[in-house]
């Protein structure tokens, strides 16, 4: 039997106990999964994206990140996937701009650096943490969603990813600020 809780404005609302049940009949619902096909979309595109990024990379310390990043972009891929299937959906992808966009923006700033310079890889560090930024958003509002359509869970794995997206962020912050940055002010540009 579902459970009940109460709503912000007082009324009781029910906690589903099969993911799938009634999914898609309410404004809601399509826009939750609209927005996991577009997340879907986003964390399939970074797993081709993050190679290069890597490849482009300077430091080993960087590079191992991007590794390890790689490894949990493509563990999420995985959840979105269970995701669905929790929800009774097919896993289909939505082309997300957002990504799209994040994505070429780090292609040029690879594009437009010094390969072999900490200047590069402080572009590769900002570019990177913009896109954790933005899946971090993307998981956020879709584990409170989740939370709100009783979804209890699906939100339970949007959460564990959130916070797996938080941590690369900051493992970011601190590659940067453990002397890249720092050396990446000390370079100057040749002559040209």
């Amino acid at each position: 039997m579902p459970s009940t809780k109460k709503a912000p404005s007082g009324k009781m609302r029910t906690s589903r106990t099969n993911a799938s049940a009634g999914m898609g009949n309410t404004y809601l619902e399509k826009f939750f999964v609209d927005a996991l096909k577009d997340i879907y979309w986003a964390e399939k595109h970074l797993t081709k994206a993050l190679p290069k990024m890597k490849k482009a990379a300077t430091t080993e310390e960087l590079k191992d990140a991007i590794e390890e990043h790689l490894g949990q972009t493509e563990e999420h891929v995985s959840r979105l996937e269970q995701v669905f299937e929790m929800l009774d959906k097919k896993a289909q992808a939505k082309k997300c701009d957002a990504m799209e966009g994040l994505v070429k923006e780090a292609e040029s700033v690879v594009e437009e650096t010094e390969s072999g310079t900490m200047t590069r890889d402080v572009g590769i560090i900002i570019s990177s943490q913009k896109v954790e930024h933005y899946e971090i958003a993307a998981y956020g509002g879709l584990a409170q969603l989740a939370h709100t359509m009783g979804l209890e869970d699906v939100a339970a794995i949007l959460a564990k990813t959130l916070e797996e997206e938080k941590q690369a962020d900051s493992k970011l912050s601190e590659i940067a600020e453990n002397d890249i940055n720092w050396e990446a002010e000390q370079e100057d540009m040749e002559e040209e």
